[in-house]
């Protein structure tokens, strides 16, 4: 695993990544080295060198922040061109994020704001910590959310809640975020870690070619007619048949033993 400047990526345990937002001075801010750093590992990631990855989990370092979005300290007198740069390196990071095969938990320990923000949505689904809050603030700052926030968070939210986010730019807390279907599960900050890793190992416990085909199926369907993303269902459920996987998760049911999955 290459060695980065902004993130650093761990392996607790088999199948398990830990990827985490690494400047906590900055409350975790993306400069465009981060933006590199993460399209690099989420695009260019080699399954091939780690096949049996299953499950990744990103959050950030220190207690304040997930990711408070862009520097603006970096961005303090970028020309326009500079910004535009910049920006589809963001952009390119955070499609890499959500096209990422295997799930994406976010860890929220702290602010998610802006493209932090856009960051969790880009994940799987998110568990966050009781004094997490999330927002979408770009309208304040006289720009708007460009990787994702004003399809994801509508999507999550709904229309109408999602564009009171996105109108008024404010921030809404962990449990208002849970009531409104952002997060999927709040803890006390102390417990995140452990509440992500339990989720994670649920994951890693079921077949992974059968879960890379649920993401995908899932990913891709949403942006399809109904009847097309039932074929699309349909064509990923084929693709676990002929597994070895497949096999192994029958004769595990009917010989009542825990299945031991090999991915293939």
């Amino acid at each position: 695993m290459p060695e980065y400047e902004t993130i650093t990526v761990n392996s607790p345990e088999p199948h398990i990544l830990i990827v985490t937002l690494n400047r906590p001075q900055a409350m975790n801010a993306m400069t465009t080295q981060t933006g590199v750093e993460m399209r690099a590992l989420f695009r260019d990631f080699d399954h091939a060198q780690q096949p049996d990855v299953r499950t990744v989990i990103l959050t950030g370092a220190g207690e304040r922040a997930f990711c408070a979005g862009a520097d603006l300290k970096e961005r303090q007198g970028m020309n326009e061109e500079t910004w535009r740069r910049q920006h589809v390196i963001f952009e390119e990071a955070c499609e890499a994020l959500w096209r990422f095969p295997v799930p994406v938990i976010a860890a929220v320990n702290g602010v998610a704001l802006g493209g932090g923000c856009e960051y969790a949505l880009a994940c799987d689904f998110i568990v966050a910590a009781e004094h997490a809050r999330f927002g979408q603030p770009e309208v304040a700052r006289g720009i708007m959310p460009g990787t994702g926030g004003t399809q994801r968070l509508p999507r999550r939210v709904g229309i109408g809640r999602g564009k009171e986010l996105l109108y008024t730019g404010r921030m809404i807390d962990a449990g208002e975020a849970h009531a409104w279907g952002l997060v999927n599960h709040v803890v006390p900050a102390a417990q995140l870690m452990d509440k992500a890793l339990e989720l994670a190992r649920m994951i890693c416990a079921n077949g992974p070619i059968a879960v890379r085909q649920v993401k995908k199926s899932v990913d891709r369907g949403i942006e399809l007619p109904l009847a097309e993303a039932l074929d699309f269902e349909v064509q990923a459920y084929n693709n676990c048949i002929p597994t070895a996987d497949r096999h192994e998760g029958i004769n595990a049911f009917n010989e009542k033993r825990p299945p031991e999955f090999k991915n293939r």
